[in-house]
């Protein structure tokens, strides 16, 4: 085991922990992905968008809707019942600190003078 040096005390901490573990699905993650830029979307949409079935959406949203993420609304459009999914600011801004730390960490040198042989 090697012991740091006064150089590593003062860096950042990697950035691997700002990644948020409920993002750790990557259907949460894609669910996400797709709510960050439009301000509220249909169920079907999202549903149609990530690939996935109804029930699964469900399960996942209800994950989000616990952390305080995803709002769910539902009404009618028409005669017919219609549900609408959107991000809330705190899952705004986990995603985006999530997407950050994605790119930190994608960009972070592998080592002091190491190689890839």
């Amino acid at each position: 085991m090697t012991h740091g040096t006064p150089a590593d005390a003062e860096r950042a901490p990697h950035p691997r922990h700002a990644l948020a573990p409920l993002l750790a699905s990557a259907v949460r993650l894609s669910v996400v992905a797709a709510l960050a830029p439009v301000q509220k979307a249909e169920f079907g949409w999202v549903r149609d968008l990530v690939e996935i079935t109804d029930s699964a959406l469900s399960k996942q949203v209800s994950r989000l809707e616990e952390a305080g993420w995803v709002t769910v609304e539902k009404g009618r459009v028409g005669r017919r019942p219609r549900t609408w999914l959107a991000l809330t600011e705190e899952g705004l801004a986990r995603y985006r600190r999530h997407l950050a730390a994605l790119t930190a960490i994608a960009g972070t040198d592998p080592g002091h003078g190491a190689t890839r042989t």
